[in-house]
């Protein structure tokens, strides 16, 4: 099994970001962290973002953007700013309620992120979805997630957010389900840890069976980057981020 890179989501430390991002992303890389995911440029160029990210050595592992810059007129400069700054997964982590409130609004959403998913593909970028909890209300005895994941072509991520999805009422034997339903979709995920004992709990910490968990990514999921994210802190956020990262990769050498 090939190891996926690991990538630091940042909006686990958007303060630290905010204060000093040259100097946040050299703690990152310092830490070990091959690569971050983007949540919000910080007033940056693509040119600019590009250059910190060769200066530190890290790679970009994709971007949270939101729904409007995948619609016209917006996504051709979406497109552009993403080849320049070397963007592959330009993944959405929220839509509106009326695209996913009810089967036909997934159906409709779906639809869209197939287009989507056709315009990008000619640039060696994808599209996805990352869940939230509401993605796992039922709609006839299916969640939006898999009316989602069935209507969606292959080359749609699957962006799964095991920690949320946890939270939405998912149970860790279906969160494995998900992966191994549809090979291939995984390409990037979220790990976040969940935990009814200790809602801060760093990964490796609470209930997640995460060595199922990176076993399915690996042998299924067909994941190229591994993604923490923290968003409860007993800690300081870069502390936090670090300890995640050091779990992680024990928990990988054990595989």
């Amino acid at each position: 099994m090939a190891r996926p890179k690991i990538g630091l989501q940042l909006f686990s430390v958007r303060e630290d970001c905010a204060r000093d991002f040259p100097g946040t992303l050299r703690a990152v890389a310092e830490m070990g962290y091959e690569g971050v995911e983007f949540a919000g440029y910080y007033g940056r160029s693509a040119n600019e973002l590009r250059e910190l990210l060769e200066k530190f050595g890290l790679e970009p592992a994709g971007t949270h953007i939101g729904i409007d810059a995948l619609k016209d007129p917006n996504v051709d400069e979406t497109v552009r700013f993403g080849r320049e700054l070397g963007l592959k997964y330009l993944i959405v982590p929220w839509v509106p309620e009326d695209m996913r409130n009810s089967r036909e609004a997934w159906l409709k959403t779906a639809r869209f992120f197939n287009l989507v998913a056709e315009r990008l593909k000619k640039e060696g970028m994808y599209t996805g979805y990352h869940n939230h909890t509401e993605e796992f209300k039922s709609f006839d005895g299916e969640t939006g997630w898999e009316i989602f994941a069935k209507a969606t072509v292959p080359d749609v991520v699957l962006q799964l957010d095991v920690g949320n999805a946890m939270h939405g009422g998912v149970t860790m034997d279906q969160a494995l389900d998900f992966i191994r339903r549809f090979p291939g979709r995984t390409k990037t995920i979220h790990l976040k840890e969940f935990s009814r004992r200790d809602p801060s709990a760093i990964l490796g910490e609470g209930e997640v069976r995460w060595a199922e968990l990176l076993s399915a990514c690996m042998k299924v999921g067909g994941t190229e980057w591994f993604i923490v994210e923290q968003e409860s802190y007993k800690y300081p956020p870069l502390k936090c981020v670090e300890l995640c990262l050091k779990n992680l990769q024990k928990i990988l050498e054990a595989l």
